[in-house]
């Protein structure tokens, strides 16, 4: 028999800690205090907040870290016919002013500083079976709907094409080639820092993230 009942979507979010200039990253305490913020906000029917973690800012030597999330998320949810998971990844750019929802990330690592744990490659692939450095994944999202319903709730937000080679692509590139394989989907989105836009409006643009995610899965 097939399942039934409406389709649900279940995002897990993740955020960043401190990095090598950002002593305060605003997507730890976006993360941290996400779920009691939606709680009392409420979130839409079918609309399920799954796993919110914050990884440490770094590739290579985190990334049994980042796969232990992801795979302890697909346990902690469950699947079946008629669920949609998402894995939506917040990290910061210190020189934004607007929200910037990524459209791909590239498999190459580039570090412009050393990571968390001390590793700073140049022109490394992220993943050596996928092919050259300028081999790129693209989300599924349909992120100019997303990006609508956001522009409709008066958030300056905008597509980008460049994560850059930091730790945000090299997550957002592993999160990728894991959403194809499971069949989920992968989404990054820049946030600025919080003397930029402050905390609350964060929140609430994050709240609305989900939403707009959900609607158009």
């Amino acid at each position: 028999m097939g399942s039934e009942g409406p389709k649900r979507v279940v995002v897990h979010v993740s955020g960043f800690k401190k990095f090598q200039g950002v002593a305060e990253n605003p997507t730890e305490i976006i993360v941290s205090n996400l779920r009691g913020f939606v709680e009392k906000r409420g979130l839409s029917a079918g609309l399920i907040l799954g796993n919110c973690d914050v990884l440490e800012t770094a590739g290579d030597g985190a990334r049994p870290a980042l796969y232990k999330a992801m795979e302890s998320g697909i346990s902690a949810t469950g699947s079946n016919g008629n669920e949609q998971v998402v894995w939506l990844h917040l990290g910061v750019n210190s020189a934004a002013v607007k929200f910037s929802v990524e459209r791909r990330a590239v498999n190459e690592a580039t570090f412009r500083c050393p990571d968390e744990l001390g590793w700073q490659p140049q022109q490394r692939l992220i993943v050596p079976d996928d092919g050259g450095i300028t081999r790129a994944r693209k989300t599924c999202c349909s992120i100019e709907a997303i990006l609508k319903i956001l522009k409709n709730r008066g958030y300056d937000a905008a597509i980008s094409d460049d994560a850059g080679r930091f730790v945000c692509n090299y997550v957002y590139y592993h999160s990728l080639r894991f959403a194809e394989e499971k069949g989920h989907k992968s989404l990054f989105v820049h946030v600025p820092l919080f003397s930029r836009i402050d905390e609350e409006t964060q929140m609430r643009f994050v709240a609305y993230l989900l939403e707009a995610i959900a609607a158009t899965c």
